[in-house]
């Protein structure tokens, strides 16, 4: 029997290979490229999204884990290629789902995430001590190793498969290797509704003696997904970052 904390396990058929642009990161977790610059950033589960690729080029110092990478490249194209494929085919039958204003149609979404696949690839095979494999809710780092953690489209998406614990275990484990701020987008799950057990999640935050908010975002694509959670330490919570 499969722990919970293997998630969609290790076969490449079970995960979904799919990412975000690197503008799309900035809005989702209202990022400037000034802090984007100046800090030392994990992003986890990263998926194919090219945050790293982009901001690293930028002179960033971002590292993305994923289960995913446990797979060779050229591997997680071809499953890139299919779940893209799949996905966008499917959207005509949910599109009320969907705010259709970042992306204007299916073929600009299909567009911006094969290229957003083509960069994290690329950038894999050029950069491969960036991308760890990694199994949640236990990270391979170091305490406070990042300044700053984000975490998209995981914990509260999937919340009808990962239950209250896993998601407290796995926040625990990113405030360990974090040293100012995490930060977490979306907070609804599949079908856009806000994740149940925020109130306890909230508690539990405090518990480990961190602060939390909500912030409003300049990004909606999947309809109410336009908050994230952003987690700091106390000493931090006037910085600006």
């Amino acid at each position: 029997m499969r722990r919970e904390t293997e998630f969609k396990g290790l076969d490449l058929p079970e995960i979904v290979f799919i990412g975000r642009t690197y503008d799309e990161y900035k809005a989702m977790f209202d990022l400037t490229d000034d802090v984007v610059k100046n800090n030392a950033i994990l992003d986890v589960p990263a998926g194919s999204c090219s945050f790293a690729a982009i901001s690293n080029s930028m002179g960033g110092k971002v590292t993305v884990a994923d289960v995913a990478y446990y797979h060779p490249a050229e591997k997680l194209y071809e499953k890139g290629l299919t779940d893209i494929s799949q996905i966008v085919s499917s959207l005509s039958k949910v599109k009320e789902q969907y705010v259709w204003n970042y992306f204007k149609d299916e073929d600009s979404l299909e567009k911006a995430r094969r290229q957003t696949l083509y960069d994290c690839v690329t950038d894999m095979k050029s950069n491969p001590h960036v991308y760890v494999p990694c199994i949640l809710p236990k990270l391979p780092f170091e305490d406070e190793q990042f300044d700053i953690t984000l975490s998209a489209h995981f914990l509260f998406t999937y919340s009808d498969r990962l239950s209250l614990s896993f998601h407290k275990e796995t926040i625990k484990e990113l405030l360990r290797v974090t040293k100012k701020e995490v930060r977490i987008f979306p907070l609804i799950d599949l079908k856009s509704k806000r994740y149940s057990e925020m109130d306890a999640i909230l508690e539990f935050i405090q518990s480990c003696g961190w602060q939390a908010e909500e912030r409003a975002v300049h990004y909606e694509f999947q309809r109410n997904a336009n908050s994230m959670l952003r987690i700091y330490k106390v000493c931090y919570g006037n910085m600006v970052i």
